[in-house]
């Protein structure tokens, strides 16, 4: 089997990406601040940020293949730690390109639909990035400094990610789910839309864009809806009452980030190439299934 290298295999997508890839590949898997263990797959501690480490991760692994997820992506912590968080999600990132050319290996890297300011949905791969904080310029940064060292690299645009818990990381409708049990209130923005999958769906995705893509391809899902009604649907299969979910604004909640009204992304291209997410209710009821 090929050895597929991928970076921040403790993170939300990285553990889901690890469980799909080892059945094809010989997983070798980075963490750096939460130790995890992935059966069938390899986990090295690597600081990707020290350029002498990275490089020598290449040098023994001799990987055919990268797929980058290792990043800062809370945009709060991004926007109050623009060094640190510069660190990983730009300089990195490029060093990563610079070496999947050195060794001519398909790279594949996981940008955000933050690179986008909301004001003209849904995007294509071809419009203009505008990104209205600071984690989505650290990525649209990133993105053209690994295009221009790597023209060969898939830049993934992810849309918002949910599923199942990980052994180091929740996503979004964890703490959703569980405040809905608790019987309190859950404000939830009416004028915020995305194109949400699943986290085993956008690891598809990125597998499939390793495979057929260079340059900038979009991995959102099929439906374009408000974190509001995402909370119904989401209330309504995992059978939590619904009542408790209330309508808020963007203006209403203080965060240290500025947040884009509507990063809903056209994944046409994707689609094309067979990238195919099922609906948010299957994708969900999934999910209780594999509870």
């Amino acid at each position: 089997m090929k050895r597929l290298l991928i970076t921040g295999a403790s993170g939300f997508l990285g553990w889901h990406l690890c469980q799909l890839a080892k059945q094809e590949w010989e997983i070798y898997g980075t963490y750096f601040s939460h130790s995890i263990e992935i059966h069938g797959v390899k986990i090295l501690k690597v600081n990707l940020t020290d350029f002498q480490e990275l490089q020598q991760i290449f040098n023994t692994i001799k990987p055919a293949a990268v797929i980058h997820t290792a990043a800062h992506s809370q945009p709060n912590f991004c926007q109050t730690h623009p060094e640190e968080s510069h660190a990983i999600n730009v300089t990195a990132s490029c060093n990563i390109a610079g070496l999947c050319a050195d060794n001519s290996i398909p790279c594949a890297f996981t940008s955000t639909d933050l690179v986008f300011d909301g004001l003209n949905a849904p995007y294509c791969e071809t419009d203009f990035v505008c990104p209205v904080n600071i984690y989505g310029e650290q990525k649209a940064i990133a993105e053209a400094g690994m295009l221009e060292r790597y023209p060969m690299t898939a830049v993934c645009r992810m849309p918002l990610m949910f599923g199942a818990q990980t052994p180091t990381a929740k996503s979004f409708i964890q703490p959703f789910i569980q405040t809905l049990k608790d019987g309190k209130d859950l404000k939830l923005f009416i004028d915020e839309f995305r194109t949400p999958v699943s986290g085993k769906t956008a690891a598809k995705g990125l597998l499939l864009a390793l495979e057929k893509v260079n340059g900038i391809i979009h991995l959102g899902g099929k439906e374009r809806l408000s974190r509001y009604d995402f909370g119904l649907l989401l209330a309504e299969v995992f059978e939590l009452p619904a009542s408790k979910i209330k309508a808020c604004r963007q203006q209403d909640v203080k965060m240290a980030a500025p947040r884009p009204a509507d990063v809903s992304l056209n994944s046409s291209k994707a689609f094309a190439l067979g990238y195919q997410p099922l609906s948010l209710r299957k994708e969900l009821q999934e999910l209780i299934n594999s509870q």
